[in-house]
């Protein structure tokens, strides 16, 4: 009997001591069960409601007015139209496929393209959540983002695009373009998985609109008379308050991006604000340097190079990285919107490669130098280094812009064989305003 039992203690010996073990296991699956649901903040929510409304606000009326005093006086009514059917369209494609193409799993861990397990916004009710806020105040916020990024595309075709081509080049470019490449930084791509860093759009946001803007204006041909003829802005006052809103929209832009009322958000405001104001005063000295005197024109573009170089950055640096990161792309974007366009002979009408292609491109791979805790950045994820950090950003600039450029040179040569691109030379000459629309943004 002894020995039975000393047997028996032998055998039952192992699933003693792994008694603990399995008690720490059902514990340790008990809380992940048991992990309780997100939580509405209302602080959060109040925040993203603000951001929301204040990306909008960029769009209309900010780069309809910064871009609208830029051009000919009878083109002006055309930029207003064009940003304004831009953000209607793209909201409505928005609800039926695109928020979940860009930020649903497209079936095993799709890394290129969402699903359309939310398409029509399905499944979206008053209680549904993302993090800590409704998710109709994320998808309205994300939708903002799809809409201010074609618009920005309207600076490199100004005054001389049919208006019926930019409304099927639109619809077809979020669709095929910014959609798939949101999917890629934002909704769980191999962009999201590779760890680039990009808070709010430097490559998903610039470097696509400036690309796609480069490419159109490469395709559509120079305006009537560029650059022989004197084409200066009708309305500096316009630019000089559109640019202004989108100063003060930005936070939303950046700080929003955050998605909550936190110590992130407002770094990300800091950071925002230092840049804009550093780029700004660089492109006017550099101005300044050049041609004998500052311009408000120069001034206010600065301040928008520096907004963009500063979005994809505005979540990863410090105070001192921002200044840096201001100055140096206010020194690159002047360059680039200057002496780089002189010398191709491109006709970008308003600099939407030169500022958001350029201005993206600096922003989106100097936000892995100054992301380095040792520059003031919240520093990089384990196991990963400067070098490695650049490498990736890096690498998903050249694949969005390489994407982008293809795919907007066969939509806008197929636009151009069915409907045609471009106005012809009459209309140009009379202005779109009256030729497309039937009216004038001035009648004196």
């Amino acid at each position: 009997m002894k020995r039975l039992s000393l047997y028996g203690l032998m055998a039952t010996l192992p699933t003693t001591l792994l008694l603990p073990s399995l008690a720490l296991a059902e514990e340790a699956a008990a809380a992940v069960v048991e992990a309780p649901p997100p939580v509405l903040s209302s602080g959060d929510t109040a925040w993203m409601l603000t951001s929301t409304a204040l990306v909008l606000f960029m769009t209309l009326p900010g780069l309809a007015l910064f871009y609208g005093g830029m051009v000919r006086a009878k083109n002006t009514l055309s930029i207003f139209m064009q940003c304004f059917a831009i953000t209607a369209v793209v909201t409505v494609l928005w609800s039926l496929y695109g928020y979940s193409l860009a930020f649903t799993d497209g079936g095993n861990n799709n890394a290129w393209i969402g699903g359309l397990s939310k398409a029509f916004l399905a499944g979206i009710k008053v209680d549904s959540l993302t993090n800590t806020i409704p998710e109709s105040v994320f998808l309205t916020f994300q939708l903002t983002f799809a809409i201010i990024t074609p618009a920005l595309i309207v600076g490199a075709f100004a005054e001389r695009m049919k208006f019926s081509s930019m409304l099927i080049f639109m619809a077809a470019w979020v669709t095929l373009v910014y959609f798939p490449i949101c999917h890629w930084v934002w909704g769980g791509g191999w962009m999201m998985t590779k760890g680039i860093l990009d808070y709010a759009g430097g490559t998903v946001v610039h470097v696509n609109a400036g690309i796609a803007g480069l490419v159109t204006a490469l395709v559509l041909g120079k305006r009537k008379g560029f650059p022989h003829v004197a084409m200066p802005p009708h309305s500096l006052p316009l630019t000089v308050t559109g640019a202004g809103m989108l100063w003060v929209g930005w936070f939303g832009f950046n700080a929003g991006s955050a998605a909550a009322a936190n110590g992130a958000a407002g770094m990300a405001m800091v950071v925002t604000q230092l840049a804009t104001a550093m780029a700004a005063l660089t492109w006017m000295l550099m101005e300044w340097m050049s041609h004998g005197k500052p311009s408000a024109l120069g001034l206010t573009t600065g301040a928008v190079a520096g907004l963009v170089a500063i979005t994809p950055a505005s979540g990863f640096v410090g105070p001192m990285g921002a200044l840096a990161l201001g100055g140096i792309a206010g020194v690159v974007c002047f360059i680039g919107a200057t002496t780089i366009k002189r010398k191709m002979g491109y006709d970008d009408s308003l600099d939407a490669f030169g500022v958001h292609g350029i201005g993206g491109i600096v922003g989106a791979i100097l936000t892995g130098v100054f992301a380095s805790a040792d520059l003031g950045g919240v520093g990089y994820a384990k196991d990963v280094d400067m070098a490695a950090q650049v490498w990736v950003q890096f690498v998903s600039v050249i694949a969005t812009g390489l994407y982008c450029a293809v795919i907007s040179y066969i939509l806008l040569k197929i636009i151009d064989g069915l409907m045609g691109l471009r106005v012809d030379e009459e209309s140009e000459s009379t202005g779109l305003d009256i030729a497309l629309h039937g009216e004038r943004g001035y009648n004196y």
